[in-house]
């Protein structure tokens, strides 16, 4: 979508193209994103998205069978544009299908296995993911005091280069494991309530 595109600014690939390279083994276009070092925020950030997938373990009665696909949803004003339907076409993880879902305003992500809030639903940020209490989605956002109030992932900028932190006490709760290679290059928040916070 030219609209969406023309939004993009360009990033630096988390410092090293070499690091994202190693999440993203195996895939020849993420690959592609990391060896030209600077790529749109929103590449760098569906390319995130489907590692996460790859990096996550749920919990076995949610999974879901070999015939049910793995759902990533976009929950809100989507900035991918076809970004990340490229990104997944024909692939599957643990042989299950990837899909992207877009969410309708109010319509809920129960079903997904992960669902990116976009900043757009910053002002329904708390009642999404309250909403989501209890169940086994991952959720990743990228918009401040996301990860500290209950989401999983958020992703940040630092010095032009896309990172992201990890709630990992958010994700115990909902019965997700994930994997060491992905908390070694996060930064590790904890809930407000238990930083000090009001």
């Amino acid at each position: 979508m030219p609209i969406v595109r023309r939004r993009f600014q360009n990033v630096k690939v988390f410092g090293s193209a070499m690091v994202i390279t190693l999440l993203m083994a195996g895939t020849n276009q993420v690959r592609d994103y990391a060896q030209t070092r600077e790529a749109s925020e929103y590449q760098i950030k569906a390319a995130f998205l489907y590692n996460f997938a790859k990096f996550v373990e749920w919990p076995p009665e949610t999974s879901g069978g070999a015939d049910d696909p793995m759902a990533i949803c976009i929950v809100g004003k989507d900035p991918f544009g076809n970004i990340l339907d490229e990104l997944i076409k024909n692939k599957d993880i643990s042989r299950r299908r990837l899909v992207v879902r877009r969410m309708n305003q109010g319509q809920s992500a129960r079903d997904c296995q992960v669902a990116f809030i976009s900043s757009s639903e910053k002002p329904h940020m708390r009642a999404i993911l309250e909403g989501l209490k209890g169940e086994s989605v991952l959720t990743v956002g990228d918009m401040e005091g996301f990860a500290v109030l209950g989401g999983m992932i958020n992703f940040t900028m630092e010095q032009s280069r896309v990172r992201f932190e990890i709630n990992v006490e958010a994700a115990e709760r909902a019965g997700l494991k994930i994997s060491s290679k992905l908390l070694n290059l996060a930064k590790i928040v904890r809930d407000h309530s238990t930083n000090g916070g009001s």
